[in-house]
């Protein structure tokens, strides 16, 4: 036999229905109760005062005195209270003498019979109202005297018995029933109304499950290394995880705040505050490359947007490191094509006994390779920085240029500012040779010059080119990303990541024209504790070289 499945927990929405049909139903029945003892007891005063009218003024008319010092008062007054009652609205009107024995009664048969009820009161000459239970039942009566100078000849009873009393508020109790009923039913509609509109927003979940799913909201926002920033439609944040606010390089509080008002890099800021999706697009923030993809969420206006941030600094460097190898590859096989060609030409020319010019031109060849050579570390011993001018050398050599190193360069081993790590100086000037090789490119005497200076001033890093120069119109734009003067797509990110490394370092990048006609463009880096010499720096894990 199956187990029965527990009820499902009544959702948040209809939790929230019960609870205030339940307050309304409690607020109508408390006014409904309230009212209705407020009008009995209204019912029961006003009911006083109409007995108190009736009884003074029957007591006071003199046809009432004439006929009560007369033989038979009965005669004369029993049609008049008839009339009384019917006019006033009151249930009797009793004439009775002081003894208390009835002239007038609404049932005939009790005139002559004592009255019941209280006459003291009357009998000093003062008029007192009571509810009593007499001959008609309960009833709220008036008792007053009827007085002939200083005399008292006789008392006057007028009152409206409790039932008559209870029917008229039973009368607005009826009426109060059905206003309470509306208000119950116009409350009931609009709660459901309400809490319809809850449920479709909370798609019928029950608090405990909103609870749940608010803690799997946070934790899963805060777990992922991926940054989440989400704009509403004003372009304000509304959500940022710890990734994004690492990747960005913003704190502090976010939520609430304009993008434009974080500080970010113009093109990056443009990106999340465009209307249309991105996706993919690298940007620089102050010290990471980020890919940045953009989507708008709408449901026929704008509600905001949903960014992802995703880092992509190391790997940037990764590429730029595979894209020198790849030239080195490259530069390599050419060389190897070339050194084939000499050695079958020396080969050659043994062969035709020509062993003294064989001898010459592989001397000439070899002095040749090694002139560059000798000239790079002889300047720049510095071992990463010379294998990176020698590769760039031949990469250059690839592509026509001549990449030439200024005798003015001199930077030892051991030189380089400690906090300057290998990858950023890699970043820095093979970044600034590529893009002076891509301009000095098709022009006469191609050529790229590199200073290299390390002393006690800071590091200095120049390259020129015999290229067209740059714009002075453009020498701030030039360090954007995105900017080229190529028209190929996914250029303009070099000399981005130059001003990138250049900035989180504290130094200083300027463009101008280069004295080869071309564009120069400079980094210094402020003096800091030189690096301890590779060679010969002690190892801090324990073990050998």
């Amino acid at each position: 036999m199956p187990l029965a499945r527990p009820p499902r927990p009544r959702s948040l929405a209809g939790q929230l229905f019960a609870m205030q049909i339940v307050l309304v139903t409690v607020v109508v029945a408390g006014c409904a109760l309230f009212t209705f003892l407020s009008d009995r007891q209204q019912a029961e005063e006003g009911a006083r005062r109409q007995a108190t009218a009736a009884a003074r003024a029957v007591a006071d008319s003199p046809s009432v005195r004439e006929a009560a010092r007369g033989r038979n008062p009965t005669q004369a007054l029993q049609p008049y209270a008839t009339d009384v009652r019917r006019h006033t609205g009151v249930d009797f009107v009793t004439i009775m003498n002081p003894d208390g024995i009835r002239w007038t009664h609404p049932d005939e048969d009790q005139i002559g019979e004592r009255f019941l009820g209280h006459r003291a009161d009357a009998l000093r000459g003062e008029t007192f109202t009571e509810t009593y239970t007499g001959t008609l039942g309960p009833s709220v009566r008036v008792v007053t005297p009827i007085l002939d100078g200083d005399r008292i000849i006789g008392l006057v009873s007028a009152g409206i018995t409790i039932e008559e009393i209870s029917q008229k508020a039973r009368g607005q109790l009826l009426a109060l029933l059905g206003v309470a009923a509306g208000a119950l039913a116009l409350g009931g509609l609009g709660t459901y109304v309400i809490n319809a509109r809850l449920r479709r927003h909370t798609h019928g979940m029950n608090a405990a499950e909103l609870s749940r799913m608010h803690d799997y909201h946070e934790a899963a926002l805060h777990a992922v290394r991926e940054g989440l920033l989400m704009l509403d439609g004003q372009r304000r944040i509304a959500l940022i995880n710890d990734g994004g606010r690492e990747l960005l390089g913003v704190s502090g509080g976010l939520v609430g705040r304009n993008v434009a008002e974080l500080g970010l890099p113009v093109p990056l800021t443009g990106a999340l505050l465009a209307a249309e999706p991105r996706v993919d697009e690298l940007h620089l923030t102050a010290d990471r490359v980020v890919v940045v993809n953009t989507s708008p969420v709408s449901s026929g206006e704008r509600r905001g947007t949903v960014v992802t941030l995703r880092d992509h600094t190391e790997l940037q460097a990764l590429t730029g490191e595979l894209d020198s190898e790849r030239g080195f590859t490259r530069a390599l096989r050419s060389q190897a094509h070339e050194a084939a060609n000499r050695l079958h030409t020396v080969v050659s020319l043994i062969e035709l006994g020509r062993a003294d010019e064989a001898v010459d031109f592989a001397t000439a060849e070899l002095e040749l390779a090694q002139t560059l050579t000798d000239q790079v570390v002889a300047a720049v011993s510095e071992p990463v920085l010379a294998a990176l001018l020698l590769g760039k050398a031949a990469q250059a050599n690839e592509h026509g240029v001549e990449l030439v190193v200024s005798p003015d360069s001199s930077i030892d081993d051991g030189m380089l500012p400690a906090d300057l790590p290998a990858r950023d100086l890699v970043t820095v000037l093979g970044n600034l040779i590529d893009n002076a090789v891509d301009a000095a490119q098709g022009s006469p005497a191609a050529r790229v010059t590199v200073t290299a200076r390390a002393d006690g001033a800071g590091l200095t890093l120049r390259v020129s080119d015999t290229g067209p120069g740059v714009d002075p119109a453009h020498t701030e734009s030039v360090f954007e990303r995105g900017w080229s003067t190529k028209a190929t797509a996914g250029r303009g990110l070099g000399l981005a990541l130059v001003h990138q490394t250049v900035t989180k370092h504290e130094g200083t990048l300027e463009v101008r024209d280069s004295p080869d006609g071309g564009a120069e463009f400079e980094v210094r880096l402020a003096s800091a504790a030189p690096a301890m010499d590779r060679r010969t720096a002690p190892r801090t894990d324990g073990g050998t070289k």
